[in-house]
């Protein structure tokens, strides 16, 4: 039973892990390139083994080609961002609620 429950991990985050490389492979060949801000931080805060650790999702706001304002969550952020700091993100079309920094 144990054994069955750690492969289904296993395969879950394996399946994950390829779905995330397939998506970012894809915004960095295909993707539209646009300004954007950091709109907010979030702050997640979590327990393992007794031990908290804290993690931070990162949004933006930027505009795509139809001109509408889109809030999306930044898939690769550089270290130490903070609100209002601009940077250039890639966005698909078809799925503009993820974006990546554009490497300078």
């Amino acid at each position: 039973m144990t054994y069955a429950i750690i492969a289904v991990i296993v395969i879950a985050v394996v399946i994950g892990l390829v779905f995330n490389y397939k998506r970012s492979k894809a915004i960095n060949e295909r993707g539209i390139e646009a300004d954007a801000v950091v709109s907010r931080i979030k702050e997640i805060e979590t327990e393992n083994d007794g031990q908290r650790e804290t993690r931070y999702e990162y949004f933006v706001k930027y505009r795509n080609e139809a001109g509408e304002t889109v809030e999306a969550k930044l898939g690769n952020p550089p270290r130490f961002l903070m609100e209002g700091t601009e940077l250039r993100v890639k966005y698909l079309p078809e799925k503009p609620k993820y974006v990546l920094t554009v490497k300078q």
